[in-house]
């Protein structure tokens, strides 16, 4: 009778057991969406045995603990891969609006070449043109009113572009410092989440390594949120918890999470990053802070230098050949793209084609050759560009046309790879609609034998105590 009691205490922690089996692919089919979720398998085994009058005997099935699927080199993968395709995103979509802000068509083939007398069409390349056209039209009608006229306004249009322009890119890259100052807000809170999801997953471990399943589920999600805006690498800790650390110039770790503390927030400088305590300059080169970095201070800052060395070589060139007038074309003092403007004194009246009789076109001439006159920044004196003043602008726009360019084709190859890496990821978290499907069919009919085994045994153990007590 003994053996009976033996076999039905082993049973019950059989259906104990797979009911436990059944409770976790349950779990498992429910998250088969949730993409922060990591399969979990149950771990069944034998009890300790048990010594009998028939020998050493098992204390049958028992569940020995809950496993997470989770491999941590993946892991780690897919938290590089998510930094570098967040970093090339943001550049390519500063890029994009700095391209809107530079009002030009970029071509694709002009833009990987290089090639063409405007590298695009439209915008600056057009008021520039124009004004040099109208000189031209001065140049073949020095006394007529109405080419002064469009002469001045021409010229007005210009010097108008080159500010708006440049106003718009300046606009681009304080829209990329706003960003990075909201990134940097939202990496501070991610930190403080990671350091109490480590003070919650240590507290549940404390004696159960492994336990707090769920919770390391949320963390590797946040750590992930914060790859995007900030690549940073873990270190273990004690119970569960774990270090989040970068790295400085002397690739030294700087801590900014040290188990349920952190350590010191992340604040922008300006033009890069302190954390940890005490707060120390962190290297990196990925995340969304650093392709917004990356793009304001990169394409966008080059392309405005050039507009810049562009509006002081006109200034300057356009001034120099008006000035046997007597007078300034532009204004003298603005030499920049967002400073260029005519000069006060001049007006359609006021405008002189040449400094002799009725007629004389020599100052228009002189001012439309300048389209023409290449430039050399290692003359004698040395010019603000190198080239015509065509050639030097299709130039500028050419280098940015091929940073935007790279940055897309960088943004195709780096999802794919980003995907690729997930993929693998998920063929070892992930859950499987089919595999759950055969572990809830294998645990369902394990659960069904071991309730026959139970009502038989509990059968025959009735039978034994009606026959005993008749």
């Amino acid at each position: 009778m003994s053996g009976l009691f033996t076999t039905l205490n082993a049973t019950v922690q059989a259906l104990n057991a797979q009911s436990v089996g059944l409770n976790i692919t349950g779990k498992n089919l429910a998250n088969v969406n949730n993409a922060a979720y990591s399969r979990e398998t149950v771990l069944l085994g034998n009890g300790p045995s048990v010594q009998t009058p028939q020998g050493p005997q098992s204390t049958g099935l028992q569940v020995l603990g809950i496993d997470q699927v989770r491999d941590a080199l993946l892991d780690q993968q897919v938290t590089r891969e998510i930094a570098l395709t967040s970093s090339y995103t943001t550049q390519q979509g500063i890029l994009q609006n700095a391209q809107a802000g530079l009002g030009q068509n970029i071509s694709n083939t002009t833009a990987a070449s290089g090639t063409g007398s405007n590298a695009g069409t439209g915008g600056l390349a057009a008021a520039v043109d124009d004004f040099f056209n109208a000189f031209q039209g001065l140049a073949a009608s020095p006394t007529d009113a109405g080419e002064k006229q469009t002469l001045v306004q021409k010229a007005g249009i210009l010097a108008d572009t080159f500010q708006q322009t440049d106003s718009r890119l300046a606009q681009v890259q304080s829209d990329a410092t706003a960003q990075i100052q909201s990134d940097v807000a939202s990496v501070n809170q991610m930190l403080q989440t990671v350091a109490d999801l480590n003070k919650q997953i240590s507290s549940v471990e404390i004696g159960k390594p492994n336990s707090a399943l769920d919770l390391r589920d949320q963390r590797q999600s946040v750590l992930e949120q914060l790859a995007q805006k900030l690549p940073v690498s873990t270190q273990p800790g004690a119970n569960g918890a774990v270090d989040v650390v970068m790295k400085d110039a002397s690739n030294n770790n700087v801590v900014l999470v040290s188990g349920a503390n952190v350590t010191g927030p992340v604040t922008f400088t300006g033009t890069g990053l302190t954390a940890g305590s005490p707060a120390t300059a962190v290297q990196f080169s990925s995340g969304s802070i650093y392709g917004a970095l990356t793009a304001r201070d990169g394409a966008v800052q080059d392309l405005r230098n050039s507009l810049d060395a562009m509006a002081q070589q006109i200034v300057t060139s356009v001034n120099a050949a008006y000035a046997p007038t007597g007078a300034n074309f532009f204004d003298p003092a603005g030499t920049t793209a967002s400073t260029i403007a005519l000069d006060g004194g001049l007006s359609a009246s006021t405008l002189q084609a040449g400094t002799g009789a009725a007629g004389d076109n020599s100052v228009a001439l002189a001012v439309a050759a300048i389209s023409d006159h290449a430039f050399s920044t290692s003359g004698a004196p040395a010019d603000a560009i190198d080239g015509t003043i065509s050639q030097y602008f299709s130039g500028a726009v050419s280098q940015f046309g091929q940073a935007l360019a790279s940055a897309n084709t960088l943004v195709d190859n780096q999802t794919s790879v980003a995907n690729l890496v997930k993929s693998q990821r998920d063929q070892v978290s992930g859950v499987s609609m089919d595999e759950e499907m055969a572990n809830l069919v294998r645990y369902q009919t394990a659960y069904q034998a071991s309730a026959r085994v139970f009502s038989i045994v509990n059968d025959l153990l009735g039978t034994v105590i009606n026959n005993l007590g008749a």
